[in-house]
Parts: C-alpha cells; sequence; structure tokens
C-alpha cells in the first residue's frame, strides 16, 4: 500500500511541474521515502523529480506501454516508498490525439485509484475559478479531484476572493501559491532546461519549490488525501518477468552494452537499463561530452535522445570518440540510437562532423515535430524483426537529409504514411522514442544480438 496523489492541471503552463516537484522535495525532507511519477513521454521533468526526491524519475505511458501496465510499472517504482506524488501532462483530460481518454492524466489516475489534486494558475480569475474547478471535478465522476492548490495568487485580497468563489464549489483548497520568479526553471526550445546541465541552479530552484510549497500548502492535509487512496490489486512490474527469461545464459560471458549519458544524452528511460540487465548485460554509462573511448569490452551501443543540438561544437570536438563510435558500428556490433542519437550517428549536424555511421545529415529546424506514433518495423534489426508494431513518440527540432536510409527504421501512420530512420548492419537509427517496458522484446533481442556478437569477436 502506498499512498499517492495525482498533480494535475486544467491545461499546460498552470504550475503543476513546480507544485509536483515541491511536493516531492518537502515531502522528502519531512523524512518521507517519495516516489515520483511523470504522465507521459516527458524526460525531462522526471529529472527534477529525482533530484527532489533522491530515487529515480519513472514515467506511466499508456500509450507505449498499454493501460495494463500502467499500475504494476508504479508499484515497481513505488517499492518500499511511503508516498508517491505523479505529475500530470497537460491539462487534466487531455490524451492521444483522436484517442479520447487514452494516456491522459485523467485516465492514469483512475487507473492507479489516485485522488487529484488540480493545480490552477489564478493570475486572471476570481469568481470563475469555482466554475471551472466545478467543470473539472464533474467531467468525469470516476475522477476523484479532491482539492485544488492556487498558483499565481496576487494578493490577500485575490486570495480571499477565490477562497469564497470555491467554497461553493465543494472541493476544498489545500494551497495557495504567490508569483515567485525563484522557484522558475528555464525553457528552450524543447522545454525546460535538464537537471544535468544546470545542476546547481537547479537544486537551488527544487529548494526554493520546496520552500514554496511548505509555506502555501497544507502538507498534512494532502497527506491524509495520499493515504485515503485504496490498495491497488495486482503485482509489480518485474524486468525478469517480463521478459520470460534472461536472453544470456547464465553460463555465458556477460555483454558489456554501453549507454551515452552526461548532458548531451539526458533521454532515458530507466526501465530499459533494468530490463537490458535483467537480458544478462552488463550496463555501464559513458559521457560522450568527455569521454575519449567507450568502455573497454563494449559489445553493444545505446545511444538515446538528448541535446547533441545544444553541445554540437564539443561533441564534434571529440573525434577520437567519434571514430571509436563509428569503428564499433562499422564492426556489426548492435548500435540502437533514438533522436539525439540518430543525430551523433550522423555525418554531420549543424555542419560539424560527427561519427559518420548514417549518410545522412542533420541540421535545427524552425519546425517542432511531437506527437504519439503507432510504428511497423520495416526492416529486420537489433531492436525488431521486420513487421513488428510499436508504440513510440517523436519530440525534436531537428531534420535529417534523407529523413530514411535505403532500409527504413519504422514506417509510421502519423501524422502522415511515411517511413523513417537506418537499419544498417547492427545499426538502428530513428527519432522515434519507445518505451522498452511495452516491447521487451525489444531489450532482449538487443541483448541476444550483443551477446553474439561478443562471442564471435
Amino acid at each position: 500500500m502506498v499512498a499517492r496523489l495525482v498533480v494535475a492541471a486544467p491545461a499546460s503552463g498552470s504550475g503543476k511541474t513546480t507544485v509536483a516537484t515541491g511536493l516531492m522535495a518537502a515531502f522528502t525532507a519531512a523524512g518521507l521515502a517519495v516516489s515520483p511519477h511523470k504522465v507521459g513521454p516527458d524526460y525531462i521533468d522526471p529529472g527534477y523529480h529525482a533530484l527532489a526526491t533522491g530515487r529515480p524519475g519513472r514515467n506511466l505511458d499508456a500509450y507505449m506501454c498499454g493501460t495494463e501496465l500502467i499500475a504494476p510499472l508504479f508499484s515497481h517504482g513505488a517499492r518500499g516508498c511511503e508516498l508517491a506524488v505523479v505529475e500530470g501532462v497537460m491539462g487534466l483530460y487531455d490524451g492521444a490525439a483522436g484517442a479520447g481518454e487514452l494516456a491522459s492524466t485523467a485516465q492514469v489516475a483512475k487507473l492507479l485509484r489516485a485522488p487529484v489534486v488540480l493545480v490552477v494558475d489564478a493570475s486572471s480569475q476570481s469568481r470563475s475559478v469555482a466554475a471551472l474547478v466545478h467543470g473539472f471535478a464533474s467531467w468525469d465522476p470516476e475522477v476523484r479531484l479532491g482539492g485544488v492548490i492556487l498558483n499565481k495568487v496576487a494578493t490577500d485580497r485575490h486570495e480571499a476572493l477565490l477562497r469564497e468563489a470555491l467554497e461553493e464549489s465543494g472541493v476544498p483548497v489545500l494551497g495557495v501559491l504567490r508569483r515567485a520568479p525563484s522557484v522558475a526553471t528555464p525553457s528552450r526550445h524543447l522545454g525546460l532546461v535538464p537537471v544535468a546541465e544546470r545542476r546547481g541552479e537547479a537544486v537551488d530552484a527544487v529548494a526554493a519549490q520546496a520552500e514554496q510549497v511548505r509555506a502555501g500548502c497544507d502538507l498534512e492535509a494532502l497527506l491524509a488525501l495520499a493515504r485515503s487512496a485504496p490498495p491497488l490489486p495486482g503485482h509489480p512490474w518485474e524486468p525478469g518477468t517480463a521478459l520470460g527469461s534472461p536472453a544470456v545464459r547464465a553460463r555465458d560471458r556477460r555483454p558489456l552494452v554501453a549507454v551515452a549519458g552526461g548532458a548531451a544524452f539526458t533521454f532515458s528511460y530507466a526501465e530499459h537499463t533494468e530490463l537490458l540487465a535483467a537480458a544478462g548485460a552488463e550496463v555501464v554509462t559513458f559521457d560522450p561530452l568527455h569521454d575519449e573511448e567507450l568502455p573497454a569490452g563494449t559489445a553493444g551501443l545505446v545511444v538515446g535522445g538528448g541535446f547533441p543540438e545544444v553541445y554540437a561544437p564539443e561533441l564534434s570536438a571529440n573525434s577520437r570518440l567519434r571514430k571509436a563510435v563509428a569503428e564499433l558500428a562499422r564492426s556489426g556490433a548492435p548500435v540502437a540510437a533514438e533522436c539525439a542519437g540518430l543525430l551523433y550517428l550522423a555525418r554531420s549536424l549543424d555542419g560539424r562532423p560527427m561519427c559518420g555511421v548514417l549518410d545522412a545529415d542533420a541540421r535545427m529546424s524552425e519546425r517542432l515535430t511531437l506527437g504519439y506514433r503507432d510504428a511497423v518495423a520495416v526492416s529486420d534489426s537489433v531492436l525488431a524483426q521486420a513487421g513488428t508494431r510499436m508504440r513510440g513518440h517523436e519530440f525534436h527540432r531537428t531534420v535529417t537529409e534523407p529523413g530514411a536510409g535505403a532500409n527504413p527504421a519504422w514506417g509510421l501512420r502519423q501524422p502522415e504514411p511515411r517511413v523513417e530512420g537506418f537499419v544498417r548492419g547492427g545499426v538502428h537509427a530513428s527519432y522515434v522514442h519507445t518505451h522498452w517496458a511495452g516491447a521487451p522484446g525489444a531489450a532482449r533481442r538487443f541483448a541476444e544480438r550483443c551477446a553474439a556478437w561478443d562471442a564471435a569477436v
């Protein structure tokens, strides 16, 4: 039994991240073991959640992982904790485009049987806040709206007007937060700046968020609300159970899988490395900004998402590592690259030399590509057999020319039919982010290919 709250809002920009992170940090400072979670595919907010709690921030994505895995993945992440705080995505009832409530915060709250706290930007309203809260509370009777936190409240008089109005709604006010520049987190072309790029400032911002929440919220009432959540049925997700059995036999040597990290490659799901380890691989992280060699004995390479466009000069200047990556790829070793990884493997990024594994050049674009994707594997690869269907997500402001190789990685239906990505030898490179908890066969297949390559060299 884990006490739990879902922090939601009527719309993006209301202050969900500030409140959720502040609650996580405040309860952690009070001595509780707090499990942090984020609805949807966001990679950046969980970094701030991890900073606030000292535990990995975990995503709950009903589109990529399936509704049946939401409660088990939650229980896996929250094991050993007393409280879980789940930050929602977009507006409370906003889900995958054209798919109703699928992947919405409301759906996840219902799957977790968790009460919802609504964060409302009250900066430009007074009595109308009651109508807004009433509408959100009554829209879906299966969603339990347990309270509201008013954000960006201007004055004591403003607060009094808001509280008076909300008395008629029947939804209790559990917090009132004034405008506070010290809690702000800088943004750029894909949202917040990740923790790894501003750790000192991020620590200060999280501390300020915790103090703001302590001063403005009724923590006792919020904890009581969280503890009112009923027990969740079923068992926690287990990577070994999801795989069925290890991909690498116990008597065989464990292949070493190098995973890119550091400030340029911050987008990852904790379950990926857990699945690789359960499949029998040894997982080692390296930093392409600073490490000049791959980890000794590397038998497979995973380069996930991040911001290589911000660090293109530094990545390009590390020519020794670029050469090592290119040599590993040419040897046929398994290489899985998503989004930022695709850019790093390209011939160039904004005119600067990259690894040259792919016959493609990448550049920044003014257009944001964003959304869930239904994907089918076009070519056999280290991640999937041709014809395998997976769900993923795109999130980038770059383009590659060409956008697909002679052997594309995926065929996509949204937003229009197209092929995308590159499969070449042991390399699978694509803009599409996937969540392997929803497709554990990808982790198994990758570990098997790494073991086979390792045994052959």
